[in-house]
């Protein structure tokens, strides 16, 4: 059984508070149960979905990426979904840039914006305000540092990571080269741990009346539910949309083929292993993911837990709980723009 940070207790905003524009978030490990939660919420507080999902960006890539569908949407706006093409890149200072400016549209209907997705640090960074903007001055240690990845590998340049910045490589995992990169480029620019600047960057302010949600249950029922999960994919055509996609360009490398589920088919398309490999594979890293974005939501502050197991999975009693604090701080159809008075 996980162990899950109890809930603690929330007081009222203060009038300064009152004056900030409305925000909720609705988090969690892949799997959990987001997507059928967020649309009831988004009716029932007359808001628009915004998705913190870094693969559903991305058209053709569906089924991999537990798209969700125009069913489920049940009428209900989603924003962030099928905007770029998988040869593009997606990073955190794009998805900032993107879903501000669908929360002014959101803002100017006077609804609600309800962030969905599990990509902790778009979540983070869109909350905060974070400031990941990329240093033009930079574009050279950058391509040093990518040819150094492709000459010694990931391994190698995560051992660099870790001499002089522990805090960011254990954060980092050794494969996601792009953001290992980002961390030696900023320190090699500034002399600075980027692990520093992100923790000074964290104590800002939200400039939202915003409420951060956390969705988990017990891990045995998630690494089901996962489980599960990749063999209905593979079952709608996971591998099939994946081989158009290879046909289509999409490659190794390319930020849109890094998603879970894309990488390991691709391999098998590529003959570096069977099927049964590639999915074993699979099933493993998707329940590892689950357990780091775990890891990732309990270093959040201002996160309030909503264990599944606690509400007997009925999603009516968490939607209830939900909507009794939206109340408390005055956000739903008549609080979705900032106070008056």
């Amino acid at each position: 059984m996980m162990q899950i940070p109890q809930p603690l207790a929330h007081s009222r905003p203060d009038r300064a508070s009152d004056q900030k524009p409305p925000l909720v978030i609705l988090t969690g490990p892949t799997a959990v149960g987001k997507t059928a939660l967020s649309t009831e919420l988004a009716r029932a507080l007359d808001g628009e979905i915004i998705s913190a999902d870094s693969m559903q960006v991305y058209r053709h890539m569906d089924i991999g990426s537990a798209k969700v569908t125009s069913q489920e949407m049940e009428g209900i706006p989603h924003h962030l979904i099928d905007v770029l093409d998988p040869r593009e890149e997606f990073n955190v200072t794009l998805f900032q840039e993107l879903a501000k400016e669908a929360m002014e549209g959101i803002y100017s209907r006077g609804r609600v914006p309800i962030v969905v997705g599990g990509t902790g640090f778009y979540i983070q960074a869109l909350v905060y305000g974070i400031d990941f903007k990329e240093n033009d001055g930079g574009r050279q240690v950058r391509r040093e540092l990518e040819e150094l990845a492709r000459e010694q590998g990931s391994q190698a340049l995560h051992a660099m990571l870790r001499q002089v910045d522990p805090v960011s490589a254990q954060a980092i995992h050794a494969n996601n080269r792009k953001r290992v990169i980002r961390a030696l480029e900023y320190y090699r620019l500034t002399g600075e741990p980027i692990s520093r600047h992100n923790q000074e960057e964290r104590q800002k302010e939200s400039p939202y009346r915003f409420l951060y949600y956390v969705l988990t249950c017990s891990r045995d029922l998630l690494y089901e539910r996962i489980d599960r999960r990749v063999d209905r994919m593979l079952e709608q055509g996971l591998l099939e949309e994946v081989r158009k996609l290879k046909n289509m360009g999409c490659k190794k490398g390319m930020v849109s083929m890094q998603g879970l589920g894309y990488k390991e088919l691709l391999d098998y398309l590529d003959g570096q292993w069977s099927l049964e490999e590639a999915v074993r594979v699979l099933k493993r890293d998707t329940r590892h993911f689950a357990k780091r974005q775990i890891t990732w939501f309990k270093r959040e502050r201002d996160v309030r837990w909503l264990d599944l197991d606690r509400f007997g999975h009925d999603r009516n009693q968490v939607l209830a709980r939900i909507l009794e604090e939206c109340k408390e701080i005055g956000i739903g159809p008549a609080g979705s723009l900032p106070h008056k008075g």
